[in-house]
């Protein structure tokens, strides 16, 4: 007994052929390409303010944590004299603190490299704004190119702004400053009252172990800025002769 197809049966169907996305011989129309844009630019936005909502509410915590544990030191050495009480109460509290400092400096770290990407992901969709509407040009007052020019224009940072100022004024940079000084009175603490130090040793020792974290908190800054740079290739780099440059 043999298995043969009955005459007149339609021969079977065969898979259907996938397209790739961008082989699609019908454009997308404008009002859809519109749509999905703007639904992006929305989302990119809610996503931004949120995570700085999250990275202010972590910083105002480490403030309001650091307040209160000097305060508390104060009161301490105010009945204590400034004895061992004092000295261990200071040692048990403040790495706390500085533990809370580091952690809200990660969080703020990580709501930098998400804002940077939103920014670039919100320029891009500008540039197909002004793609379907080059006369609108005019009226953007925000970046329109995915390169660092235009990440500036976004981050509202003025014109001819060194680095340096604009990260001393910054929130992060705040926060650092913190941990650093939190660390080193830390470390001076320890040179008194473990080490027995004088306290011209012990104030030194406290810089040193201030300034060490400071720099070590400033290469993990400089390090994520890197990441960013390179794991973006600008699609929209600004003309040379943009007057957002000047």
């Amino acid at each position: 007994m043999t298995f043969e197809r009955a005459p007149g049966l339609p021969p079977e169907p065969g898979p259907t052929p996938v397209h790739a996305p961008h082989e699609s011989a019908v454009p997308t129309p404008v009002q859809l390409r519109l749509q999905i844009l703007s639904t992006e630019h929305w989302s990119l936005l809610a996503s931004r303010s949120l995570a700085w909502n999250e990275a202010f509410s972590r910083a105002g915590m480490y403030l309001s944590t650091l307040s209160a544990s000097i305060v508390a030191l104060g009161l301490v050495g105010g009945i204590d004299r400034f004895g061992n009480a004092f000295f261990a109460f200071a040692l048990v509290i403040l790495p706390v603190v500085l533990f809370v400092g580091i952690g809200a400096w990660m969080r703020i770290a990580a709501s930098s490299y998400h804002d940077a990407q939103t920014i670039i992901g919100m320029n891009r969709i500008r540039a197909a704004y002004l793609e379907i509407a080059p006369e609108l040009a005019p009226y953007f007052v925000m970046g329109t190119h995915d390169d660092p020019p235009g990440v500036t224009i976004t981050m509202a940072i003025p014109p001819g702004t060194p680095p340096l100022a604009h990260m001393i004024a910054s929130t992060p940079f705040l926060i650092v400053t913190l941990n650093a000084v939190v660390a080193g009175a830390i470390a001076a603490l320890i040179l008194v009252s473990v080490a027995a130090a004088a306290v011209g040793l012990a104030v030194g020792g406290g810089v040193v172990a201030a300034v060490l974290v400071l720099i070590a908190e400033f290469f993990g800054a400089r390090r994520n800025i890197r990441i960013v740079q390179s794991s973006v290739r600008p699609r929209f780099p600004t003309p040379p002769d943009d007057p957002g440059l000047t």
